[in-house]
């Protein structure tokens, strides 16, 4: 039998319920308040390849606030994919050609050079370029002219170039995060890079805040507040703090997503009495219903393509992953390994499905190859929840629970790669990794 004590939401963190109170305070300008707790990254395991590369500081970076070659070094190598060698004595800037035979005697494939300048209107122009040793070939460079709040940006996108002239992977670097925490009795919903730094609050409450999900193109996040003494689902605009209703329909309105087209949302209402997948527009307006059964559904996603949403149903007795058309009907069910199988997500290019098992009594992160039916384990942990692929689908983010607090942790899809995001206060829970920005 369901156990109603998680109500619709299910995962092993979400238990709120139906609480009363008022007051979430919208935060209203971007960007917003830096977060009180700094991350800490600690990487496990590497990749079946690893690209051997180096980096040098970059010339002139010490009039910056950002350590450029620093947070690229970081970016690459909690990859899991590469691995550092240290460089060869010597200045070294974007204009200059290295030794090529020093630094291959480093073990090193690859380097990347730069300098930082600072521009007469104050912002600084960034630049880099990556060399080739083993081929000694110049695989080119680029400039960013950015403002000194955006340095760090800068970084992250040279980590991207990099990543994808090496691996020829899109980088997921300049990517955001969304999560929510709890430091007392106060949730707060975060935008953060995608390596957990530069956290903003985007919302304050001191009533529960799940499920946050980014539109494409990176600019909203729809989310579900309980401060209306019931979940209502809100959408949020990262860049001007404002928010408008989505669905405050009798009952519950919860676990939104986006359709890719950024269209539409489905979500789980309980206008009918129990929880039921509809389809609401970006706007708003009248919810139109996709499933009619008497039992719970809900956690909707779509696929990549958009032609089909999977979701959680109890129907069979208890909670597994079934899969429909986008616009309702003929759902099949996807998983049935165990007996509690719940928040799907989907890669990017529709080949796999992540989703949380119980095994033993353990909550833990599975992956599904979709064409094959083929489930593998990617964790050893027992409260996992909400995983995430990344937008290159390379990784998945997920929020399980370490020394007594939860924490956010991403994984490579084989599971050999793991990086733990750790907050110094408050419980870390909901991630959801954000769009390519367009």
């Amino acid at each position: 039998m369901l156990d109603l004590t998680r109500l619709e939401y299910w995962a092993p963190t979400r238990r709120q319920g139906l609480l009363c109170a008022a007051g979430a305070l919208p935060l209203m300008a971007w960007p917003l308040r830096d977060a009180h707790a700094q991350f800490r990254v600690e990487v496990s395991g590497v990749g079946l390849t690893q690209f051997p590369f180096s980096i040098v500081n970059f010339r002139g970076n010490d009039a910056a606030s950002q350590n450029i070659a620093a947070i690229v070094r970081a970016d690459l190598e909690r990859s899991g994919q590469f691995r550092f060698s240290e460089p060869v004595v010597g200045n070294l800037d974007e204009s200059t050609r290295p030794d090529l035979s020093a630094w291959r005697g480093k073990g090193a494939d690859s380097l990347v050079v730069g300098s930082v300048s600072r521009l007469a209107d104050g912002r600084f122009d960034v630049r880099f370029r990556l060399w080739d040793l083993v081929r000694g070939q110049d695989l080119g460079g680029l400039s960013y002219p950015v403002a000194a709040a955006d340095l760090r940006l800068a970084a992250h996108r040279i980590a991207d170039q990099v990543y994808e002239k090496i691996t020829g992977d899109k980088g997921v670097f300049s990517t955001r995060i969304a999560y929510v925490s709890k430091a007392g009795q106060r949730y707060q919903l975060w935008v953060a890079d995608a390596d957990g730094e530069n956290a903003r609050a985007a919302l304050g409450s001191p009533e529960p805040i799940i499920s946050p999900s980014w539109a494409p193109g990176g600019t909203q996040l729809a989310y579900v507040s309980f401060e209306a003494r019931k979940p209502v689902i809100y959408a949020h605009d990262v860049s001007t703090g404002k928010r408008r209703l989505l669905a405050n329909f009798r009952g519950s309105n919860s676990a939104p997503a986006w359709s890719p087209d950024g269209k539409q949302l489905v979500a789980t209402l309980s206008i009918s009495g129990n929880a039921q997948i509809y389809a609401v527009g970006a706007d708003g307006g009248e919810p139109r219903r996709l499933t009619q059964t008497e039992s719970i559904d809900t956690e909707p996603v779509f696929s990549a393509d958009g032609k089909s949403i999977y979701f959680v149903s109890d129907r069979g007795g208890s909670p597994q992953i079934y899969r429909m058309g986008a616009q309702g009907g003929n759902p099949q069910r996807i998983t049935f390994n165990g007996n509690y199988n719940i928040s799907p997500s989907i890669s990017p290019d529709g080949r796999h499905l992540a989703f949380i098992s119980r095994v033993s009594g353990a909550f833990r992160l599975h992956v599904m190859e979709l064409a094959s039916g083929d489930v593998t384990a990617l964790t050893d942990t027992s409260a996992d929840e909400s995983p995430s692929f990344a937008p290159n689908g390379r990784m998945i983010i997920y929020a399980t629970r370490d020394k007594g607090q939860e924490a956010l942790m991403t994984t490579s899809i084989d599971g050999r790669i793991k990086t733990r995001l750790a907050g110094a206060q408050g419980d870390i829970r909901e991630p959801e990794w954000g769009p390519f920005l367009r």
